[in-house]
């Protein structure tokens, strides 16, 4: 799939693909550090093009029925699943996760698809009589107009279409910058939204290695009404203060730092299992990865065992190899966790259990298990973004709460008990956004994805994923 890309050409602008105005960068594979492919690298006057593109492409786009805007959607749906394999391809080459992970990706990110084609048919409103008569109160709501979306690397097949999906349902056109990490998976999928019938000019794409000028370009530009971003808080901030300049609509899904709670009751056997997927799943690079665990001390020993087995099996490597867990996204990623796996040893932490990494050119870091660390350990207060698992015994529930909700962020957390509602009561105490009840997995196209205090601006999924770029609009007529 890379070879029929063109990424040389890939900015994307009113449906021709052309070189960027920087030149070119270069994209490599994590599990090789070797080239993967030349990418147009786009600077402030793509950026500026690419919204007279979608601005000029909105009216016309606005325009089109419900109904054939959910149909297309339903095509691009169908066009992913078809091109499943290639997709995945493309994720594991640029982004270094496990075949596995990518194909998991990319059935996930198809699903945004399907079912926001569903909700464009539904964007609903009201209508009743004015309380003190004389009036109809009709109320309904329009396309937000042209938007920004910026998209990570951790999931470049899943950001882009849990953004653009209702962006498109809605009626909005949109500027996109992927991650420079992860630019062939969008470019791809660019491609099968003009196959599934999108007009030109209805998504154009930006790749680039200086964000602040593609980006900036387009807070800057009145026409852009609309910025849904995910990726750090630290760059969130940044960009809520240039949207406040001119009131631009936003959308912010930023850092986590999610707690693994084990009661003593739980079922260890599904525990292990949940912590397997939510700490593990892409080399614990999500933003939704349980980053610090807590289980009772009357079982910690047994759960630390259970996960450590689980995780010494695990295998490593790149991709082609069918290995579990691949790579990290850069070297730099590799020497931080490193940094914080020692640091946490200092404080008195133990390496309980580690896989095993192959001697092999790339940024593998082995999955491992920390044990006996401190409750106030330096690890356990930043997101690790890496297979890392640090354990913490607690005794009473009260100290519990206190630990897992001191911190500024408040994603997604995960709570296992035996009784469901002694875990949701857990789960009610929990200052997040998103709470996996004895289950692993918290993200769903149908669910309202988002998250708490630093972690972000409003949701995206169900129905809150299309009123992101929906105005609400109402008319009082006059009724003698």
């Amino acid at each position: 799939m890379i070879d029929t890309l063109d990424p040389a050409r890939g900015v994307v602008i009113g449906g021709r693909y052309r070189r960027g105005g920087a030149g070119l960068f270069e994209v490599e594979d994590p599990a090789t550090g070797r080239v993967v492919a030349s990418v147009a690298d786009g600077d402030a006057a793509d950026a500026a093009d690419a919204v007279t593109a979608a601005a000029t492409a909105f009216d016309g786009w606005r325009a089109w029925a419900p109904r054939r805007r959910s149909e297309t959607l339903q095509l691009a749906h169908a066009l992913m699943l078809r091109d499943a394999d290639a997709l995945a391809a493309t994720i594991s080459r640029e982004n270094g996760k496990s075949r596995a992970d990518a194909h998991s990706e990319v059935t996930y990110a198809a699903e945004f698809f399907r079912w926001f084609a569903e909700e464009a048919v539904r964007t609903g409103g009201d209508y009743g009589p004015a309380p003190g008569g004389g009036a109809r109160t009709l109320v309904t709501s329009r396309p937000v107009g042209v938007a920004a979306l910026v998209t990570p690397w951790n999931f470049p097949a899943a950001m882009v279409t849990r953004k653009l999906a209702p962006a498109l349902a809605a009626g909005c056109t949109a500027v996109l910058k992927p991650a420079a990490e992860t630019p062939l998976t969008a470019l791809a999928l660019v491609r099968l939204l003009a196959e599934a019938g999108v007009p030109d000019g209805v998504v154009n794409v930006v790749p680039t290695t200086d964000p602040e000028a593609v980006v900036g370009t387009w807070l800057r530009d009145p026409r852009v009404r609309k910025v849904s971003f995910t990726g750090s808080t630290r760059v969130g901030r940044h960009l809520l203060r240039q949207a406040a300049d001119r009131v631009v609509n936003t959308s912010m899904e930023l850092g986590g730092n999610a707690p693994f709670v084990v009661t003593a009751g739980a079922d260890l056997d599904a525990a292990v299992d949940g912590a397997m997927v939510a700490k593990f799943r892409g080399g614990g690079q999500a933003c939704t990865a349980a980053n610090r665990f807590y289980v009772h001390a009357d079982v910690v020993d047994d759960f630390t065992a259970r996960l450590g087995e689980r995780v010494e099996a695990l295998t490593v490597g790149p991709a082609d190899t069918g290995a579990d867990i691949g790579p990290l996204i850069s070297s730099a990623a590799v020497d931080r966790i490193t940094s914080l796996i020692h640091g946490a040893v200092r404080q008195g932490a133990r390496v309980a259990h580690r896989a095993t990494v192959p001697a092999a050119k790339g940024w593998f870091l082995a999955p491992t298990v920390l044990a006996d660390v401190p409750a106030d350990a330096a690890i356990l207060t930043e997101e690790i973004f890496g297979p890392v698992a640090p354990i913490v015994a607690w005794h009473h529930e009260a100290d519990l709460l206190r630990q897992v909700n001191a911190t500024e962020m408040g994603l997604a957390a995960y709570v296992y008990a035996a009784d469901a509602g002694h875990a949701l009561r857990l789960a009610e105490q929990i200052e997040a956004g998103m709470v996996g009840v004895n289950r692993g997995v918290v993200s769903d196209p149908a669910a309202p994805f988002g998250g708490t205090k630093q972690s972000g601006v409003g949701r995206e999924g169900a129905r809150a994923g299309l009123d992101a770029f929906l105005e609400t609009q109402y008319f009082s007529v006059d009724w003698p």
